[in-house]
């Protein structure tokens, strides 16, 4: 019989898109949050959040894709 996996911690970061998503979206999420009444612009928010997340593996290792992803899930989430 199978032992079973132990379960991922939320605090593990991977080098790809899907990690990168969901931490990126936090952040957005946690500075909608903590700054209700800001005045920055989406482009500026962007990099402002982008920047917040600058250690993320993924966003190490391919900055260029860290971003599109970052846009992507704006897009999509309707942020």
């Amino acid at each position: 019989m199978r032992s079973p996996r132990p379960e991922a911690s939320s605090n593990q970061l991977f080098d790809n898109a899907d990690s990168f998503g969901m931490v990126f979206d936090e952040a957005w999420q946690r500075h909608s949050a903590q700054n209700p009444g800001h005045t920055l612009s989406s482009s500026e928010k962007l990099v402002l959040i982008l920047a917040s997340c600058a250690d993320h593996p993924f966003m190490l290792s391919n900055p260029a894709m860290a971003h599109q992803v970052a846009e992507f899930r704006i897009r999509l989430l309707g942020l």
